[in-house]
């Protein structure tokens, strides 16, 4: 019987930093570090090649890497560039294959059909993937590719295969070829399931292995163990569809924005951002949130359930409101928060709704023409108020875990 594989998962080789060498092709070869900012007590977000070989990796301090690697070169991350070459990667391969899912801005996964599945035949569509991300889009921008019976075991083997490689495992090869890995090693497995594996003396990849679904649902505390066990032990899992219930932004004040009216300017153009969102992805909010965290008195939130809208007007008087409920001093970081999402398509209008069901207001449509205004003239064409004292590029629209932004927030 000829070995069988159905999932094909990819993984960008340091990223950010690969970015900036394919932008800047001076810096190709040479140690590189990602910040967020240009200042000594910075932490890395990304490591090129080079530098991880010094010992620099994810967090490690800029005045550490430079001791550890005193030519490193820093670079500021730039968002909008690294979802630029995100696109362009997704467009290069899917000459090969279709991506099925977009795990985060460097990590993919595809799908195989019929003989695509034959060990030999997925090998070759890996190659032929890494050969069209290097001719399409740069040579600087490498992948390491794992095929394997499902998600979690193509993503450890394309782990397994970093930088630039290409790995595979099949049913039959489990579980001695991940035996030698530790648990830490496997995607998840949080640092709280760690500690019960250890607490039920559970300590390497075959004990894990041979545990019942029953006993990984009780370690994990939920049905994700015995869904983790299942792919573990080269089965597939078909996940329900979820449905998002809330979208927000974030942002760690500048010096020049750590003052109460400073930090209200800037939530109040995150709450710009999400709400633009919200009429680009067609929905409605029916609950708001905002929070700060100050030095002095800690973290403070706040917020309500309101009627549905996507409209910035309203939202931004409710926000007048909320933000008065809270007493800042020395504020460090603001986040807002829309939930209780429902599609535009799904709502069905009050009684005191001036709109019929289904359809923008009359405000949100001008909300909506304003937004189309920022995309064609550029940011802040229109803008609704004072801008913060200093304006951070591209407020809101920052890569974060399992979310890559729109294009089109870079220009709102």
């Amino acid at each position: 019987m000829s070995q069988r594989v159905s999932t094909l998962f990819f993984d960008m080789d340091s990223y950010f930093a690969s970015v900036c060498q394919a932008e800047e092709p001076a810096l190709i070869g040479r140690p590189v570090g990602v910040v967020t900012t240009d200042a000594p007590g910075a932490a890395l977000i990304a490591a090129s090649r080079e530098a991880k070989i010094c010992g620099i990796g994810f967090g490690t301090r800029a005045a550490e890497a430079r001791r550890l690697c005193p030519d490193i070169v820093f670079r500021a991350a730039q968002h909008d560039v690294c979802v630029a070459y995100h696109h362009q990667i997704r467009d290069a391969v899917e000459t090969v294959l279709p991506i099925h899912t977009a795990h985060s801005v460097d990590e993919f996964s595809c799908l195989l059909m019929g003989e695509q599945q034959e060990l030999g035949r997925a090998r070759e569509i890996g190659l032929a993937l890494q050969q069209a991300i290097a001719g399409h889009v740069h040579p600087a921008l490498t992948a390491s590719v794992g095929v394997a019976p499902n998600k979690l075991l193509a993503k450890v083997v394309a782990e397994m295969s970093k930088p630039k490689g290409l790995g595979w495992i099949t049913a039959e090869e489990l579980p001695g070829k991940i035996s030698h890995l530790p648990l830490s090693r496997f995607p998840g497995i949080s640092k709280g399931v760690l500690a019960r594996l250890d607490r039920a003396g559970i300590h390497d990849a075959a004990g894990l292995y041979a545990l019942t679904p029953k006993a990984a649902r009780h370690l994990w505390g939920n049905v994700e163990g015995a869904r983790f066990l299942t792919q573990l032990q080269g089965g597939r899992v078909i996940y329900p569809p979820t449905r998002r219930s809330s979208l927000g932004h974030g942002q760690r004040l500048v010096p020049q924005n750590r003052t109460a009216q400073g930090a209200r300017l800037v939530a109040r153009r995150l709450l710009v951002k999400a709400a633009s969102r919200l009429r680009r992805e067609g929905l409605l909010a029916r609950s708001l949130h905002i929070s700060a965290s100050c030095d002095r008195c800690g973290r403070q939130s706040t917020g309500d359930t309101m009627m549905a809208t996507q409209d910035t007007f309203t939202l931004l008087r409710t926000f007048g409101r909320y933000w008065d409920r809270l007493e800042l001093a020395a504020p460090r970081s603001v986040s807002v928060m829309l939930a209780g999402l429902v599609p535009m398509s799904a709502h069905m209008a009050d009684l005191f709704e001036a709109r019929s069901a289904g359809e923008q207001s009359r405000s949100e449509r001008l909300c909506s023409m304003i937004d189309g205004l920022n995309a064609r003239f550029g940011q802040d064409t229109v803008r609704f108020g004072e801008l913060p004292p200093h304006k951070v590029p591209f407020t809101g629209a920052k890569i974060a875990f399992q979310r890559v932004p729109d294009r089109a927030e870079f220009h709102e």
